[in-house]
């Protein structure tokens, strides 16, 4: 029997992937999930509300979703007595079929990731995105064959439990502290990124963001071929590859220079599977970002609003802030990750005029502000909304930026970002 731990999008993944491969499952959740009928219809035994210590002790093997810390106490007494404990990235990496490309980072995975998923349609063979983005990587095990190419977004929880798990090209953007409440320190977490590369050959081919000192030079030496991004590289307007240019940095449609880093990962990553320069250019210049991240929601008496659920850390809402030359009002808050906001406070000097904070982490950002900004208190989102609008002046920015995760009040960003955005569309209909 093999156990799945958690009943979220990779643990079901996970689940039906075994069964069909023949394999006795069992599916454990803690919590009480909003549904199990598709466990019922499968005739897929599970539990809800505990983890019972027996049944992981009796695993053959245990695959954990990425929501589930490792050290919780059956987890460790699996470990204890021998039983081999992988995420559903490695499970699903036996199986599928076709060439991996992997991307991690602490921030601008999603985009980077979609993009590039972009760029190498212009190879002619199947490309597929998934993982730790919207597909869970067991989902396109179906789907795959040898000619597909399968562009995986990899989180260091996805990357904590691989056992042989090795991509073709492994993808590394960039490392900001970040889930620091579910590691010891920062040096875990970045060794935890790093393993994205510990099982490539020199057939294979990493990636790194040349100009972060975290990742190149590289934490340990890489067995694959190395190849670098680097804005420095951009002379005037020219991105270029191997010193051709590409296409002139304006005609990126993505807000903010850090996404012009994540273009030139997706062009160095496009140039492994020889992609023709221009075809290159035009994916980047039909792709329009991804929902949640700095997304347009809408203008309501010339006020703009963006959604940027996906800000789960203080450095992608620096880079969100830094999107914008002034006049903002930032909404932040959330659960607490364990990094300090200071860094975040700094880069808000000159560009928000008002803070609007919510959740868990509210009285610790409020502290870290101190009087540096006005700032007020919501308790819900569609509260937060409101007031800012009420706060804003025509030329203003409404923000959703948080800094945060979201699982205080909601079930994920994409939630939390959705109530943004239903908040925002109640004002333009009042």
């Amino acid at each position: 029997m093999v156990l799945v731990v958690g009943m979220a999008r990779s643990g079901m993944a996970a689940a039906r992937l075994l069964q069909s491969r023949g394999i006795v499952v069992y599916v454990s959740d803690s919590g009480k999930p909003a549904s199990t009928e598709e466990l019922d219809l499968a005739g897929i035994r599970y539990e809800t509300g505990k983890h019972t210590r027996r049944i992981f002790l009796e695993a053959e093997e245990i695959v954990v979703s990425p929501g589930v810390p490792l050290d919780i106490e059956p987890l460790s007494a699996a470990r204890e007595k021998g039983v081999p404990i992988i995420s559903e990235l490695e499970l699903a990496s036996r199986y599928l079929e076709g060439d991996v490309v992997a991307i991690t980072g602490s921030n601008g995975k999603t985009t980077t990731t979609t993009l590039i998923g972009e760029v190498l349609k212009a190879t002619g063979r199947p490309v597929q995105v998934g993982g730790n983005i919207g597909v869970a990587m067991s989902n396109l095990v179906h789907t795959s064959t040898p000619q597909t190419i399968n562009v995986i977004e990899a989180s260091s929880f996805q990357l904590d439990g691989i056992q042989t798990f090795r991509p073709n090209v492994g993808v590394l953007l960039n490392i900001t502290p970040d889930h620091l409440d579910r590691y010891p320190d920062f040096q875990a977490y970045r060794a935890s990124k790093f393993r994205l590369f510990e099982n490539q050959t020199p057939a294979d081919i990493a990636v790194l963001n040349h100009d972060d000192p975290l990742v190149y030079p590289p934490l340990h030496h890489l067995r694959a071929n190395v190849r670098t991004f680097s804005r420095k590289s951009i002379v005037g307007k020219n991105l270029t590859l191997d010193g051709e240019h590409v296409m002139d940095a304006d005609e990126v449609p993505l807000r903010g220079s850090h996404n012009l880093e994540n273009v030139l990962a997706a062009i160095v990553t496009a140039s492994c599977y020889d992609v023709r320069r221009d075809a290159i250019a035009e994916a980047v210049r039909r792709f329009k970002g991804v929902e949640h991240r700095i997304e347009f929601v809408g203008r309501i008496r010339e006020v703009e609003f963006y959604n940027d659920s996906k800000a789960t850390n203080v450095d992608s809402a620096i880079k969100a802030v830094e999107s914008f030359d002034k006049n903002i009002i930032v909404i932040l808050g959330g659960k607490d990750k364990g990094a300090t906001y200071a860094p975040l406070v700094d880069a808000m000097r000159g560009r928000v005029k008002h803070v609007l904070l919510i959740g868990a982490a509210a009285a610790k950002i409020a502290d870290a502000i101190g009087d540096r900004f006005p700032k007020s208190f919501a308790s819900t989102m569609e509260d937060a909304v409101r007031t800012g609008f009420e706060i804003a002046r025509p030329g203003d920015v409404v923000l959703l930026s948080p800094a945060c995760a979201s699982f205080d009040m909601f079930n994920n960003y994409e939630h939390r970002g959705n109530v943004f955005k239903d908040a925002v569309k109640m004002l333009s209909n009042g």
